[in-house]
């Protein structure tokens, strides 16, 4: 039987009368990689932030391995530590170097030894190929380097779920590659893992399956070719052929 590692229950979400997330449930299996799509301002980043409780709940449950995740709860910091989350922002601290916002969570939150820690940091770096950087400050790395440390700096926590909240949105075409890459590399490690991207393609490679939202609402949930080749809701068309272009030149001329 599958081990099932996040569950969400009926949660609600609202900002005043703006209802986010209405209702929504979902499960997460060991290993499983979910990518979650849909239009701006459907609820997706938020879905993200209310599993990592940076957003409170109105209404429903989050579990993570049967330990229900609140807001206000007293294990919320173990249960975080669980959970990894690399942000659009990079949210890297300037004035560290890279291996020192590496080191600072495990060394500070889980007392981990030091020795041990810089020498997983470093095998880390080693696998993204950027060890040259390790004394590197935030602001002499391309937006590229910056996500991928961030990644780094998620996994030397040694979360059981990673979650991705628009990684590549903020970065040039040619560094979107480098991040897409690293993350491919984890979803063949068998890394859990909720992805919310506008990358198409690289969704269709990358999940396990595929989550459309919108309007707060699981619209339609289904295996990658299934869901880019044959979507069920007219919804789900609309969508994907916002991705679509038909040709205005003759390209024969």
């Amino acid at each position: 039987m599958e081990n099932e590692i996040l569950k969400i229950e009926h949660i609600k979400k609202s900002f005043g009368d703006n209802i986010i997330l209405d209702d929504l449930s979902l499960s997460v299996y060991q290993g499983e990689v979910i990518v979650i799509v849909g239009p701006s301002g459907c609820g997706k980043s938020t879905l993200l932030r209310c599993i990592n409780a940076l957003e409170g709940i109105q209404e429903g449950h989050i579990y993570l391995e049967g330990e229900e995740i609140k807001k206000d709860s007293k294990n919320l910091p173990k249960l975080r530590e669980k959970i990894g989350m690399v942000f659009q922002s990079y949210d890297l601290f300037p004035h560290l170097s890279v291996m020192d916002n590496i080191l600072l969570a495990p060394l500070k939150v889980q007392k981990r030894n030091k020795s041990e820690v810089i020498a997983e940091a470093r095998a880390l770096l080693e696998r993204i190929g950027l060890a040259d950087k390790e004394n590197s400050y935030p602001r002499e790395l391309s937006g590229g380097q910056k996500q991928r440390i961030a990644i780094v700096r998620a996994l030397c926590m040694h979360p059981e779920i990673l979650l991705f909240d628009e990684v590549t949105a903020a970065l040039d075409p040619e560094m979107v590659r480098e991040v897409l890459d690293v993350m491919l590399s984890l979803a063949k490690q068998g890394r859990t893992m909720l992805i919310v991207t506008h990358e198409m393609q690289f969704a269709k490679a990358v999940a396990d399956r595929v989550i459309f939202l919108d309007g707060g609402h699981i619209i339609e949930e289904a295996k990658p070719c299934e869901f880019f080749e044959n979507p069920k809701t007219e919804r789900a068309k609309q969508f994907l052929n916002m991705f679509e272009f038909d040709a205005v030149k003759d390209s024969s001329k």
